[in-house]
């Protein structure tokens, strides 16, 4: 039992960093739309992420780095984030009396995490730990593709392969036993704008969202880079029409 139990806090409740001898494989191109180099991020896709974390990760998954104010970057109102934000109990002070106390959440709170630390979160979880999310797309190999991979990677085990008490096969991941169980099924959310809740359509989504969360910048960072190339791009055929209108009448 307690090899069971090692082994379970050893791969994490979910994303964990490979440990086994075995590989994953690379993971498949899902040809995200945010990937190529022009690439931005769908606010729809964006929305329908953030409500599959909301309603689904976020009962184990933590995401310490992003506040609730940050929300409004994926094309939600300030009233909308406002009451998201409320619906959370945060733990603030000490007031007048030095005592802490419970109040809603505001826009500049963090996402609250699910667990109060690391060892009540490893008690919930027979002894792993859910790892935080902020920046899981950066932080594995693949990246979104491997997130994506992995959330839609749960398969029945191959003939002859024996899955451990408490553990779940999943094609993509090293060593094909995980501690988390398959968490998305078809058709378990109602997304406000009529898409259907796929698996499929949920892991993209939310796939999205966690790539967002952990790169909230890329567009204005390639905005940028496109500028600073058409700068250039221009910068440079003046300075060749320059030249050439120098040097123009010096015979060579």
């Amino acid at each position: 039992m307690r090899i069971v139990k090692a082994l379970a806090v050893a791969l994490s409740l979910s994303f964990a960093s490979p440990v086994l001898a075995a590989e994953a494989p690379p993971p498949p191109d899902a040809r995200f739309g945010f990937a190529g180099l022009f690439g931005t991020f769908d606010r729809g896709a964006l929305q329908r992420g953030f409500q599959v974390y909301k309603e689904v990760c976020s009962a184990c998954h933590s995401m310490r780095l992003l506040s609730y104010r940050n929300l409004l970057d994926i094309g939600l109102t300030d009233e909308q984030v406002r009451a998201i934000a409320a619906e959370y109990q945060i733990t603030d002070g000490p007031n007048e009396d030095g005592e802490m106390f419970e109040r809603p959440g505001r826009l500049s709170d963090r996402f609250r995490r699910p667990f109060p630390n690391e060892q009540a979160a490893r008690v919930a979880n027979n002894g792993a730990y859910p790892v935080d999310l902020s920046v899981i797309t950066k932080a594995r190999a693949g990246g979104a593709n491997y997130i994506h991979a992995l959330l839609t990677g749960y398969v029945d085990p191959p003939a002859g392969v024996e899955v451990m008490p408490g553990m779940n096969y999943n094609a993509w991941f090293a060593g094909n036993q995980i501690a988390m169980p398959n968490v998305l099924n078809p058709g378990q959310l109602e997304f406000a704008d009529g898409t259907e809740a796929t698996v499929e359509q949920m892991s993209r989504d939310v796939t999205t969202f966690l790539a967002w969360a952990a790169e909230p910048e890329m567009e204005r960072r390639r905005q940028m880079g496109v500028k600073v190339l058409i700068f250039l791009a221009i910068l440079g055929g003046l300075v060749y029409a320059t030249k050439r209108k120098v040097w123009a009448d010096v015979k060579h």
